[in-house]
């Protein structure tokens, strides 16, 4: 069996029950050093072999796994796997090599950073979608039109944007440039780090956006929330209202 498994946004104890039990059982332990904290290979067994995969290739990383077909192995991913975590191409190994396998999901650093913030992404009266998404990659593989940040922009709901700090004027530009519906005074979030130790937080808006990203020094593990879920005062949700009924309570006035 390999398990592919969410690491969580970066504290050790926010990986799953299920996760760390994984985590716990496995005989070979693939994990990034670059991006996933070493305190949580406290959870694996002593005698688990532990190789860094920060300078493998996807290839080489299948041939551990080709190599190693009666252990039971844990590939950790930084987050949830389910986003970006570059888990489709070995599923397609898995499959068509017939290997058992698992995913299993983790706190991904949107919801983490959320946390950090105290903050909900879906308010009622302000936003109640969430796009996450990111800039055009750097192997210049192509956006279609409709996922570039302009376009998604000019929903104007609440935006998660992962791997984008490394280009901070061109990030802050497209969420500028019409038919982008965000202002220049669209509150934004820059966190980095989310959970660590060296976690950084810095509230901005978007015409502020490029000199604070560039100010804190940061690159990678960065997030930024774009939203007014950041600053408007939130309405009350009718689920708890006691005038809204639904099918365990009846409206109480």
């Amino acid at each position: 069996m390999i398990s592919f498994i969410g690491a969580g946004p970066g504290a050790y104890d926010l990986i799953t029950l299920r996760g760390a039990n994984r985590l716990s059982q496995a005989d070979i332990v693939i994990w990034a050093s670059s991006l996933v904290s070493p305190e949580l290979l406290t959870y694996a067994k002593n005698t688990a072999r532990v190789i860094d995969s920060k300078s493998l290739t996807l290839e080489e990383i299948i041939q551990i796994y080709q190599e190693n077909k009666n252990a039971k192995i844990a590939r950790l991913h930084s987050g949830d796997p389910s986003i970006y975590g570059a888990i489709a191409e070995q599923i397609d190994y898995c499959l068509k090599a017939e290997r058992d396998f698992e995913i299993v999901p983790g706190v991904s650093s949107f919801s983490a950073s959320a946390a950090v913030l105290n903050k909900e992404l879906t308010v009622p009266g302000i936003s109640q979608s969430l796009i996450l998404t990111r800039l055009g990659i750097r192997t210049k593989e192509s956006l279609s039109d409709t996922e570039k940040l302009n376009e998604l922009a000019k929903f104007n709901l609440t935006m998660g944007i992962f791997l984008s700090a490394s280009r901070p004027k061109e990030l802050q530009n497209e969420l500028l440039k019409p038919p982008s519906a965000y202002s220049p005074q669209t509150p934004c979030a820059v966190i980095y780090r989310a959970t660590w130790p060296d976690q950084q937080i810095r509230l901005t808006t978007l015409k502020d956006l490029a000199q604070t990203i560039s100010e804190m020094k940061v690159k990678r593990s960065t997030l930024v929330l774009v939203g007014d879920f950041l600053n408007k005062e939130p309405q009350r949700s009718k689920l708890y209202s006691p005038d809204f009924s639904h099918r365990f309570r009846r409206a109480k006035r």
